[in-house]
């Protein structure tokens, strides 16, 4: 039994290939004087309000922010919320 009428089709397979979900980019930072939980939660939030950022993870003892984001992160953009937020981007680890 079909459910298309002559000359139609009503197969959802193409609309399912339509919305096919990019895996997020993950990529390490050092970051340079962080030393408590404070920065830690200072460093996240700063890095975690730019644009197309999905997750932010932040290893104080390490010095390492590792950022998850849709796309491959604006570095100018990251190393200028770091500094905002009084630590200092010392490029990728």
């Amino acid at each position: 039994m079909s459910c298309s009428t002559e000359g139609t089709c009503c197969s959802t397979t193409a609309a399912a290939t339509d919305t096919v979900e990019k895996a997020p980019v993950t990529t390490v930072y050092a970051v340079a004087g962080m030393t408590c939980g404070h920065c830690e939660q200072a460093v996240g939030k700063a890095v975690s309000a730019l644009p197309g950022v999905t997750a932010v993870r932040v290893d104080v003892p390490a010095g390492r922010v590792t950022v998850s984001a849709e796309a491959e992160p604006d570095e100018e953009a990251l190393r200028a919320a770091i500094d905002d937020a009084g630590y200092e981007l010392t490029g990728r680890a």
